[in-house]
């Protein structure tokens, strides 16, 4: 989902010349935030906007016309910056981007703009956590507005913390939770910081957590949320319980590329009754719409059809093994997003039929494999026997399916520049197609048992 963005004050011709010269689009990425338990409990919603440069004082001299200039420079900045605020709030505020969080809080960065701007009200308190820059002039207007803000229940976090100082003192009292930047902040801080804000009641998010080891600092320090792709590593496979077992999984996927008949994977399924299990709720989940319970093996086979079941075996790998429903689950959410999106997204390039889609998917749904065998990812790959196009874009970005592959990471992490140079790779999608394909996917990766359209996932539990 893209908006347009604001229109720049700066450009001649009034309002039509302002709307002309508009180029930059707002649009959103999702990143996860997890509990003590390595669940998902939230998302911060990061969305790309237009800068609006300040005036600079050295453009202007000091005559009486260059003053009145000046003046009026600074009063379209500020217009352009609320403006900017509003279309951060629709774009936060629109129903794709709701969809994406699978029913989960969403947190965003909110400006002082934003903060005074009544378009807020379009971001429910019960849905939002509005995010507080640590650059925000915390002056007695602004804390006046967080108050009355606060009255509405509206709810706070103290973003980027690294040490404590005159902002972080005044805002502290109105805030629910204290995000701190964890590779940024003095590793001796970081346990004092802990114990005093634990202390005051305040929910303690680390940020930028990239390793296992981060998480494990972090999680002994007693935070409660925990931000970071730590999860999606392969020395972070410890936190999580197999599901079915990866053997058993490897060898379906095998035969099933095989093009085996029904009496084949009835005999490959029977040799585990937990992926037999799986299957069978599979088969009676309200997607599939049958109309009737199905009882036997065979049935299930049949009415869920071979190519519904590949998709299902690929993402059952990274299911974790505890009862946990597919949208707490964060590696299965990550990994069913980019490969709903490569699969959405190929389609969009020139000459893409129903072969490049499902190597699309491929190449998505196992660039996190090594995440699950805890193996260096080459070999890993050999495992699963994939064609060299698929190899080739998961382990050095190479063709379309690599320029997809890096656009998304990109996307994932923020990595607005890395974005546009692997959307500049693919001539036919926009950043903002990227960012919009990716809502649609995570809004079909979010949906469990509820879809009736038999294109989402279903539920996966022991």
């Amino acid at each position: 989902m893209t908006i347009n963005a604001v229109e720049d004050p700066h450009q001649p011709g009034g309002a039509a010349g302002q709307a002309a010269a508009v180029q930059d689009e707002v649009y959103v990425a999702r990143q996860p935030l997890l509990d003590r338990e390595g669940m998902l409990c939230g998302f911060e919603l990061k969305v790309r906007s237009p800068a609006v440069p300040e005036p600079d004082p050295a453009n202007f001299t000091d005559s009486e016309n260059d003053v009145a200039a000046f003046a009026q420079s600074v009063k379209d900045a500020q217009a352009a910056r609320v403006q900017v605020a509003k279309r951060v709030i629709q774009a936060a505020a629109h129903p794709d981007a709701g969809s994406a969080l699978a029913g989960h809080m969403a947190y965003v960065d909110a400006s002082r703009e934003m903060l005074f701007d009544e378009t807020l009200r379009r971001l429910p308190p019960s849905r939002f956590m509005l995010e507080l820059p640590p650059d925000l002039v915390a002056d007695d207007m602004l804390v006046s507005r967080v108050i009355a803000l606060h009255g509405k229940r509206y709810r706070f976090v103290l973003d980027d913390v690294t040490q404590p100082d005159d902002t972080f003192a005044k805002l502290l009292p109105y805030a629910d939770a204290v995000k701190i930047d964890f590779g940024n902040t003095q590793p001796a801080l970081l346990p004092k910081l802990a114990k005093v804000l634990k202390a005051a009641g305040k929910i303690l998010i680390a940020k930028g957590l990239d390793t296992p080891a981060a998480f494990q600092t972090a999680h002994d320090l007693g935070f409660d949320r925990f931000q970071g792709y730590f999860f999606a590593r392969p020395q972070a496979q410890g936190m999580r319980r197999a599901g079915a077992p990866r053997h058993a999984l490897l060898n379906l996927l095998q035969l099933l590329a095989s093009d085996p008949t029904v009496a084949q994977l009835e005999a490959e399924l029977k040799l585990n009754p937990v992926l037999v299990m799986h299957l069978m709720r599979l088969a009676n989940s309200s997607g599939l719409g049958l109309g009737h319970k199905v009882t036997s093996l065979r049935e299930a086979i049949n009415a869920t059809g071979t190519n519904r079941i590949a998709r299902w075996t690929q993402l059952l790998l990274y299911a974790d093994g505890r009862k946990v429903s597919l949208e707490d689950d964060p590696l299965l959410q990550l990994a069913a997003t980019r490969a709903r999106f490569m699969e959405l997204a190929i389609e969009r390039l020139p000459e893409a039929g129903r072969d490049e889609a499902d190597a699309a998917f491929l190449t998505g749904v196992f660039s996190f494999v090594d995440a699950v065998f805890g193996e260096p990812l080459d070999s890993t790959l050999d495992m699963l026997m994939l064609t060299r196009p698929i190899r080739a874009a998961i382990l050095r970005r190479e063709g379309a399916l690599g320029a997809l592959l890096s656009a998304i990471d990109a996307l994932e992490h923020g990595a607005w520049s890395d974005l546009d140079a692997a959307s500049a790779q693919l001539v036919a999608l926009t950043p903002g197609d990227v960012a919009s394909l990716a809502l649609v996917a995570a809004a079909w990766a979010g949906v469990a048992d509820s879809s009736a359209e038999a294109a989402g996932l279903e539920r996966i539990e022991d």
